[in-house]
């Protein structure tokens, strides 16, 4: 019920009999909803051991409240031709219009969340005006003068706790796929979101202290509990997001305890309207259950069997099918609800407001509608019982579908939920996670492998199957899958650098590197594409192309530290690798500067060992480069972190390296052989090979050094010492 473009009236309201509708408990608790507090508590602290319980008990409560809260929109548009007549616009025209979209969005599901983004952001909207067009009835009903200046004030909060959730809508990315987000940043949004919950209890004060201060609190009691109802559904819950730092589902407003509460809301004002309605018209007949019953009938009618005739005729998913009906029917239903519910029709404001106004003009207002818009086969009775029945059955049978389809991890009720629709992607999904589960990894790839077949243009899907065949260890039909996945989603990073690692893997070496550098050009900003192109480039003996791309790496991995490419090892032997290829590409102050960076991030790291190896490099590029006193201490600084990095191989060769440089430099004899000494020693498990290299090394300095050998055998520790303190001057 949507009231929030009421125009405002400048002559006083007249009182009504009493300002309760049902009576005050009644109407405080469902139509002001009073009790939001405790189901909205208790709905956020359900333990998740009891998921599969919460979520059937929110289905039933979706059949018996969420559903016909729909068909009472429709009850009150279509019933009688005089009303189907004055909205056909909305009754005809537009529902012809969202049909049509509906059978675009099943042809075409690239669109749908264009429009389920939209059902989603509006719904919170809708609520808002229900609220509020709420609150201002009580409001007159008990006598109340709003002026224009309260009643903007009013309206001005309710915008703002709406703006405030919307706000929290758009922060980040979306973590669903069916939903589409702003991604603004959070420091953006914080002092918005703080604003406008400012300005909710400003506007708030500002419009109720003039009112209360006229009619008394007591008066007041329904539409300061609307005020507060509107505090716990919008504001509250986004005070609370921004303190814990996390993101409030946007599902959680159309499917959860929210929708509840209004639908019950709804579904209380309405019957009141229609029974105030049928007695103006002379309906003696009109009874509240059958009212109920034939609000629950429709709301099955409108939910449950299109998704499961279009699953079963079309072979189409079922899941998909639900969530486009559910879209297209709450878009219907808002465009429709905000149509109808406006308190300046004159009829609808005598229905609501003015109880103790004679019934005569309502009647005589109503007396036309009371022809009811059915035909003859839709008025006989035999015929109602019997569609009704069958609507029951249907809603039963899909309640036990529901029931067995989400008991995760009860491959058994899985299995008998999918006998009743083979066609459920997201049934076909859970079935694969109870197969992983149980250790049955191939199971869970035949699973998910029938679940594409029904929803092929599920990205998450085509991952997880993907997912499922690499821990299978099947990586040609992952291979394979990626290929045929690309060609749905030829723009999707994640399948174009795994793709890329399967080829690399499995010989493909080019078509590897191209699929790596179409995610780049669909996203500069991925590390790790980044990251195997180069690796790739370097291989193919490109060193200028490989050191772009490792530069861009380096860049980007800081501002993803949960990407494990970004992992500390990776960013310090990234810069070694592209010190090397530009040294190779003939830059040498630019491998300068990489060999650097290398090394003050092995030491930020506390990486001894990749820290040394930077240096080593190092010294070897400031050797080539002609300075051998920055070579010795690059080679001196390396030595002294091997003492701690642990790795008997990497100093074995840092002091066989350092030995030869001394040779080469024209040092004593005997203090390189000191150094080949400790590189054997070092290496005395090693392979033969590089055992053999040092050893050769050694022999060549003894027989130069003759019988200065045995001496400095003797005293080749001090000689290490000595060998690594020496000063630069030396050089």
């Amino acid at each position: 019920m949507s009231t929030v473009a009421e125009p405002i009236s400048l002559s006083p309201p007249k009182p009504a009999a009493g300002p309760w509708i049902y009576s005050p408990w009644l109407d405080l608790l469902v139509g002001c909803g009073a009790w939001s507090a405790p189901l909205l508590a208790i709905a956020a602290w359900v333990p998740p051991t009891h998921k599969h319980e919460w979520g059937m008990a929110f289905y039933v409560l979706a059949l018996v409240f969420n559903y016909p809260h729909f068909m009472a929109t429709i009850y009150r548009a279509y019933h009688t031709r005089e009303d189907f007549t004055r909205y056909k616009f909305f009754t005809l025209h537009v529902t012809l219009l969202l049909a049509v979209t509906g059978i675009l969005l099943h042809a075409s599901p690239r669109i749908f969340p264009w429009v389920f983004t939209l059902y989603i952001c509006w719904s919170p909207w809708h609520y808002t005006g229900q609220n509020f067009g709420l609150l201002m009835m009580f409001a007159r009903r008990a006598g109340a003068q709003v002026t224009p200046g309260e009643r903007q004030w009013l309206h001005a909060a309710f915008w703002a706790s709406y703006l405030m959730l919307l706000a929290s809508f758009e922060t980040g990315g979306s973590s669903d796929p069916l939903i589409l987000s702003l991604g603004l940043p959070a420091k953006l949004t914080l002092p918005m979101r703080v604003g406008l919950g400012a300005a909710f209890a400003a506007f708030s004060f500002l419009a109720f202290r003039p009112i209360v201060r006229r009619m008394g609190l007591r008066a007041m009691a329904a539409p300061l509990t609307l005020a507060v109802t509107q505090f716990l559904w919008f504001v509250l819950p986004t005070l609370l997001e921004l303190r814990a730092s996390s993101q409030i589902p946007q599902t959680r407003y159309s499917s959860g305890i929210l929708a509840v509460l209004h639908s019950a809301q709804y579904i209380w004002i309405t019957s009141y309207y229609q029974q105030r309605e049928a007695r103006a018209a002379g309906q003696s007949g009109w009874r509240l259950a059958g009212y109920f019953l034939t609000l629950v009938a429709g709301g099955i009618a409108l939910f449950i069997p299109g998704p499961w005739l279009v699953s079963f005729l079309f072979h189409y998913d079922f899941t998909t099918s639900f969530l486009i009906f559910t879209a297209v029917v709450n878009i219907h239903h808002f465009i429709l609800d905000g149509a109808l519910w406006k308190l300046r029709d004159s009829r609808i404001a005598n229905l609501l407001i003015d109880r103790s106004a004679g019934e005569r003009g309502i009647r005589e207002h109503s007396a036309g509608r009371a022809r009811n818009f059915a035909g003859r086969l839709f008025q006989a009775h035999a015929f109602r019982v019997a569609l009704a029945a069958v609507l029951f059955l249907w809603g039963g049978f899909d309640q036990i579908h529901f029931a067995l389809g989400t008991d995760e991890g009860n491959l058994a009720s899985l299995a008998r939920a999918s006998r009743m629709n083979p066609y459920d992607s997201a049934l076909e999904a859970r079935i694969a996670s109870a197969e992983t589960k149980a250790g049955r990894r191939g199971e869970a790839v035949a699973a998910l492998s029938s679940a594409i077949a029904i929803s092929p243009h599920n990205a998450a899907l085509q991952h997880a199957c993907a997912r499922a065949l690499l821990e299978d260890g099947r990586y040609a039909d992952a291979y394979e899958h990626y290929r045929k996945m690309l060609e749905i989603f030829p723009r999707d990073t994640d399948a174009l650098v795994n793709f890329g690692v399967l080829a690399a893997q499995l010989g493909r070496p080019e078509e590897a590197l191209d699929s790596w550098r179409r995610a780049i050009d669909v996203n500069p900003g991925l590390p790790n594409a980044q990251l195997y192109t180069a690796e790739a480039l370097d291989q193919r003996g490109e060193p200028a192309a490989a050191a772009r791309h490792w530069d861009a790496f380096l860049r980007l991995a800081p501002a993803h530290p949960d990407d494990p490419a970004a992992a500390p090892e990776q960013l310090i032997s990234a810069a070694i690798r592209m010190a090397e290829d530009q040294a190779r590409a003939n830059r040498t102050d630019a491998a300068l500067a990489a060999y650097l960076s290398a090394v003050a991030l092995g030491e930020k790291a506390g990486n001894a060992k990749l820290e040394s190896l930077a240096l080593a490099h190092l010294g070897d590029l400031e050797e080539k480069k002609g300075d051998a006193q920055a070579a010795a201490r690059a080679f001196q600084r390396g030595l002294a972190l091997d003492e701690t990095s642990g790795d008997a191989r990497s100093a074995a060769s840092d002091w066989f390296n350092y030995g030869q440089f001394l040779r080469r430099h024209k040092l004593p004899e005997e203090l390189a052989y000191a150094c080949f000494l400790e590189a054997e020693r070092l290496l005395a498990d090693a392979r033969a090979g590089e055992f053999q290299t040092v050893q050769a090394a050694r022999h060549e300095v003894e027989s130069e050094l003759g019988k200065k050998a045995a001496a400095a055998r003797k005293e080749a520790q001090g000689l290490l010492e000595r060998a690594a303190n020496l000063p630069a001057a030396s050089f």
